[in-house]
C-alpha cells in the first residue's frame, strides 16, 4: 500500500500570514474577563450615531425563507440612480473585503506587479500575495501624503498592472484629489487604479473618482462604515462594464444576503440622515482633537473623522486603555508601532476616552 502524504496548502498560502484589524477581539475580551458590552469600540472608523431609523423596519421586511436576489437588481438599480451608471457597472459584495478576493481571483496572475500606497489597509496586499503576484511599495512622506511625482515616478519604473490607492486613507486619512488620479491613470494606462473609496462619505463636498469615467478605473466603495451596518458587510465596486462582468465570474452565488439588500436600500433611502450624523461627527472630532492636543498628544492631521495620534508605545497605550475599557487600534501591523488610530464617537463616549488618555498621560 502506498504511503500516504502530507496534503499541504499552496506555498503563497502557507507564507501570507494573516492580516490585524480593528473591531472588538472576542477570544482576546474572554481571556481578560471582561464582556464585549463594557467596550467602547474607538478601533473602527465606522458611524458611531447608528444605522438610519429605516433599517429597522427594513430588517423585519426581508424574506429569509427564499435564496436572495443572487444579482442585487433592486440595490445595483438605487446605486446606478445615484451615479448616473448603468447596472452593469456596478457589483455588490459582502463588505468591500470581498470585492478585493474577487479581483485578485479576476485579475490577478502570478507574474503580475501590485503597487501599494502605504501605509494602508492590509488587505491589498494580502489578496495580490496569496495569487503569487509581487507587491511593490511606495511608502508615504513624513506627514502620511504623497506627491503626484513620486506616485508618477514609482508607477513608471514598476510599471505594476494594479494599483491600489485608498481615498481617504486608513489609517491616515490622507486624500489624494479626483484631479491626480486623473492625471495617473491617463498617464499609466497599462495600469488599473483601484480606487478604495470606503471612507469618502466621511468627507463632506470630495467628489467621487468614479465621475472620471476611465476605462482603467475601478472604485470601491462600503456601505458599513458611514452607514453603520457593519454587522451586515455590504460594499460595492464601480467600474467599466468589462472589469464588472469578469468580478461577477469569480464571485460566490448568492454572496449577499437578503438583509444586507433591504438594508442597504432603506439606508440609500435617507440620504438626510447620513447628511445629519456626519455633520455632527465632523463637530465632535474638532473637539475631540482639541481635547487630545490639550493633553500635550499630537493627532496627525487628517481629512476623515479617524486620525493617527503618536503615543510611543502603542501596543502598551491601547493595553492600559482596554484595562479602562476603552479600545484604540494599535497601528503596528500598519508599520506604525508608534501610532494609534482613534475614530471619533459621541461626545458622551469621547469624553471617557480623553479622562482615560488623561489618567495615562
Amino acid at each position: 500500500m502506498p504511503k500516504s502524504q502530507k496534503i499541504l496548502p499552496r506555498p503563497e498560502v502557507q507564507r501570507t500570514p494573516l492580516d490585524q484589524h480593528g473591531a472588538l477581539d472576542f477570544a482576546e475580551l474572554a481571556r481578560l474577563g471582561i464582556s464585549p458590552d463594557e467596550i467602547i469600540d474607538f478601533s473602527v472608523n465606522s458611524n458611531p450615531y447608528g444605522p438610519s431609523p429605516y433599517v429597522a423596519d427594513a430588517i423585519q421586511r426581508a424574506v429569509i425563507d427564499r435564496y436572495p436576489d443572487r444579482e442585487s437588481l433592486a440595490l445595483r438599480d438605487a446605486l446606478a440612480q445615484q451615479f448616473n451608471l448603468n447596472r452593469a457597472q456596478i457589483i455588490i459584495g459582502n463588505g468591500t473585503a470581498e470585492i478585493l478576493w474577487l479581483i485578485a481571483l479576476a485579475l490577478v496572475r502570478p507574474t503580475d506587479r501590485a503597487l501599494i500606497l502605504a501605509p494602508t489597509f492590509g488587505e491589498y496586499a494580502r489578496s495580490i500575495a496569496l495569487m503569487g503576484a509581487h507587491i511593490e511599495r511606495l511608502q508615504a512622506q513624513r506627514d502620511f501624503t504623497f506627491t503626484a511625482e513620486t506616485i508618477h515616478q514609482t508607477l513608471s519604473v514598476t510599471a505594476p498592472r494594479l494599483a491600489f490607492i485608498c481615498n481617504p486613507n486608513n489609517p491616515t486619512g490622507s486624500i489624494l484629489a479626483p484631479q491626480i488620479i486623473r492625471e495617473l491613470a491617463t498617464a499609466h494606462p497599462q495600469t488599473l487604479f483601484i480606487i478604495d473609496e470606503a471612507y469618502l462619505q466621511f468627507v463632506p463636498q470630495m467628489p467621487s473618482s468614479i465621475a472620471l469615467g476611465l476605462p482603467n478605473l475601478l472604485v470601491l466603495r462600503s456601505m458599513t462604515k458611514d452607514y453603520a451596518i457593519a454587522g451586515l458587510r455590504l460594499g460595492y465596486a464601480l467600474g467599466p462594464v468589462e472589469l464588472i462582468a469578469a468580478l461577477a465570474k469569480v464571485r460566490p452565488p448568492w454572496n449577499v444576503n437578503a438583509v444586507a439588500q433591504e438594508v442597504g436600500l432603506a439606508s440609500l433611502m435617507d440620504a438626510t440622515y447620513l447628511s445629519k450624523t456626519i455633520s455632527r461627527l465632523q463637530t465632535a472630532k474638532r473637539d475631540l482633537v482639541n481635547g487630545i492636543q490639550a493633553l500635550g498628544l499630537a493627532p496627525s492631521p487628517s481629512a476623515t473623522h479617524y486620525f493617527l495620534v503618536h503615543v510611543r508605545n502603542a501596543a502598551e497605550m491601547r493595553r492600559q486603555l482596554l484595562e479602562r475599557r476603552i479600545q484604540v487600534r494599535d497601528c503596528a501591523s500598519f508599520g506604525l508601532p508608534e501610532h494609534i488610530r482613534i475614530a471619533t464617537k459621541t461626545p458622551p463616549e469621547n469624553e471617557k476616552l480623553l479622562t482615560a488618555l488623561k489618567e495615562i498621560v
